[in-house]
């Protein structure tokens, strides 16, 4: 069995404290909440890097529930009760604003990654990493074609030594030309993650995002070996 790449001893990461969503009361690790921040006059924004000054209240629903929510003054409510101030500044377009926020925050990840040197890009060479065993993590732009997913999907399989199971690259809500503006790089259609920690760290931001627009969720192989 190949040795999968990447395994020598790490300094184990900080535990990930816990925040309850006020719509839903269910407590969950931040880093799968996103924030929303209260401005001096009242104002509610997205603060999904959890970096805004001031008080913050987290939630952990999809964009319909949401929307849902705000519709029927049930996130107007929550707010209230957990600021204990008012009235309220909430933007009309908030899921928009959030959406936004959210995929942004991925792309800048990816972007700084790059930068990082941890990431690869171009068929050829994510195919060869994929089969030495040195691929954390692979994702396809969303119109790539597949059978080019396809085919570097089995080399990941073959290089992990999963032949047979359904590990595959994730297919992002973004476009090559998305992918390559973010990246600065031409013609990105397909990333793959030879860092193990810089997969964790992707993920984390994706994780939220797909979640947040309804897409599922990430597989978490990227994350379990971020340890």
């Amino acid at each position: 069995m190949r040795k999968l790449p990447n395994e020598t001893p790490s300094k184990p990461l900080e535990r990930v404290p816990h925040r309850k969503c006020i719509l839903t009361g269910e407590s969950l690790p931040q880093d799968r909440l996103v924030r929303l921040a209260l401005g001096p006059d009242g104002q509610i924004a997205p603060d999904v890097r959890a970096k805004a000054p001031g008080r913050g209240a987290w939630i952990g629903v999809d964009r319909f529930t949401l929307e849902t929510a705000q519709a029927k003054g049930k996130l107007k409510g929550a707010l209230s009760r957990a600021f204990k101030i008012g009235p309220l500044d909430i933007p009309a377009n908030l899921a928009d604003q959030l959406e936004m926020a959210l995929k942004q925050s991925t792309l800048d990840r990816l972007g700084l990654e790059a930068r990082g040197g941890t990431l690869l890009t171009g068929s050829e060479k994510i195919q060869t990493a994929a089969r030495q065993g040195d691929l954390n993590m692979l994702y396809h732009a969303s119109d790539a074609g597949s059978d080019g997913s396809a085919k570097l999907d089995q080399a990941w399989r073959v290089g992990s030594d999963r032949e047979g199971q359904d590990l595959r690259g994730i297919t992002l809500p973004v476009d090559r030309q998305g992918l390559s503006v973010a990246l600065g790089r031409q013609n990105v259609v397909h990333i793959g993650i030879t860092d193990r920690r810089a997969a964790g760290r992707i993920s984390h931001m994706l994780n939220r995002w797909l979640h947040f627009i309804g897409s599922g969720k990430v597989d978490d192989d990227a994350e379990k070996k971020v340890a």
